[in-house]
């Protein structure tokens, strides 16, 4: 490999990276360019930190010998304890990162120690030459714990890497890491708008809806919950306690939602508003009903595990309803919200407040109970016909045959 394959896999690199090639692929694709030009590489590892509710960072990994059974990329969690951490700690990018070194060598086919983790693995592979590389960000380059890019690269070739070898990699690597950040940019940006906006909401908002307005008129089954007592819960319950709570009874309403294809638009205090598009009004109707029976399954399992602990348990109580509404971008030119509006909004969560005093845990509207197929219409009883605040004409109100708060 000479100086005149730097700019051709170079370009390569900033091409796939601006196509929206994956980090594995480009990982990949770098490291057969450079073995193709003549390179002796055999083995190679990149990460990078996130921004993720869950997930530390993600890593990407090539192996010029087992490709189809080697991991391409995967996700981990955090490095601050545990195994997490002990791993961490053993590696070479941790002694990069707090030796403020770029780069670390091991030519431990040739006596160097196996001193940084998964080197006395690639020593025994016959292995004999490793580098690892640190490409720092400046403030302005960070977003949250994504800081830093770190590569390991080694070689299986008698005589390890050549000179020219890691020179070319020092000029080679910061393309490919700018390529690797360009692509987990875009994954964030995904990543924050599905976190904050649901994921149909936030597919439309990365498809460009963003202007202030911009609005579409669609039918949808609405669902409001909220979790009972919760007041009285928080008043009478340690500080350290509620958040827990919180925490673990919105997992459940918003995984059994989403479980049954609904998306979750908003979080208000303990509540949830959560709406349900299909090709007819049944198919949303029966995928609301489905999230129901999915969360009282949740909760009966969460419930237990709470009692079991000594700890509050609490019920949720739902409202269903079924209309048409306003779904797009509502606010401010600088603060914006991606929501639904309009009366049917208003309604469900006036039929959710009545569960409280007519103690049922889902209440659904006239116009929910008449979309819904006829076989679960059969399991529904009517509850009688109510006054709803703010809206003109009292509705009828129906439930579940089996519904009742608990809690």
């Amino acid at each position: 490999m000479d100086h005149s394959d730097v700019g051709t896999i170079a370009a390569w690199v900033t091409e796939q990276g601006l196509n929206g090639a994956t980090e594995a692929e480009l990982l990949a694709g770098f490291c057969e360019a450079c073995r193709n030009a003549g390179m002796r590489l055999d083995r190679a590892m990149a990460l990078m930190d996130t921004l993720h509710p869950v997930h530390e960072g993600r890593a990407f990994r090539w192996d010029s010998e087992s490709e189809a059974n080697y991991e391409g990329e995967f996700e981990y969690g955090p490095s601050g304890e545990g195994q997490g951490l002990e791993t961490w700690r053993r590696s070479a990018f941790y002694h990069l990162w707090t030796s403020g070194d770029r780069e670390v060598r091991r030519r431990i086919g040739f006596g160097d120690p196996t001193d940084f983790i998964m080197l006395d693995q690639i020593h025994a592979l016959g292995h004999t030459d490793y580098v690892a590389m640190a490409h720092r960000f400046a403030e302005a380059g960070t977003i949250g714990e994504m800081d830093c890019f770190f590569s390991h690269f080694s070689t299986k070739h008698p005589e390890g890497f050549s000179d020219q070898d890691l020179a070319i990699l020092r000029k080679l690597v910061p393309v490919l890491g700018l390529a690797i950040k360009c692509v987990a940019l875009a994954r964030i940006a995904r990543t924050i708008a599905e976190v904050y906006l649901g994921e149909d909401a936030a597919r439309q908002v990365m498809d460009g809806k963003i202007s202030r307005g911009k609005t579409e008129r669609i039918s949808a089954a609405l669902w409001f919950s909220d979790l009972l007592n919760y007041t009285k819960i928080s008043d009478n319950s340690p500080p350290e306690e509620i958040i827990p709570l919180l925490n673990e009874y919105s997992e459940a309403v918003i995984t059994a939602i989403h479980e049954a294809g609904g998306n979750v638009l908003k979080l208000i205090g303990d509540g949830v508003l959560a709406i349900f598009k299909g090709e007819e009004p049944a198919e949303s109707c029966s995928a609301a009903l489905k999230a129901e029976r999915l969360l009282r399954q949740k909760l009966a399992v969460l419930n237990a595990a709470r009692e079991a602990n000594r700890r509050p348990t609490t019920d949720v109580y739902i409202g269903l309803h079924i209309g048409d509404v306003f779904y797009g971008n509502i606010g401010s030119q600088d603060r914006l919200d991606f929501t639904v509006i309009g009366p049917a909004v208003n309604e469900v969560s006036r039929i959710a407040s009545i569960c409280r005093s007519v103690d049922l845990n889902v209440l659904m509207s006239s116009d929910f109970e008449a979309a819904i197929p006829e076989a679960e219409r059969n399991l529904l009883a009517c509850i009688g016909r109510y006054a709803l605040r703010g809206v003109k004409r009292p509705q009828l109100l129906y439930t579940l045959e089996t519904a009742r708060l608990n809690g």
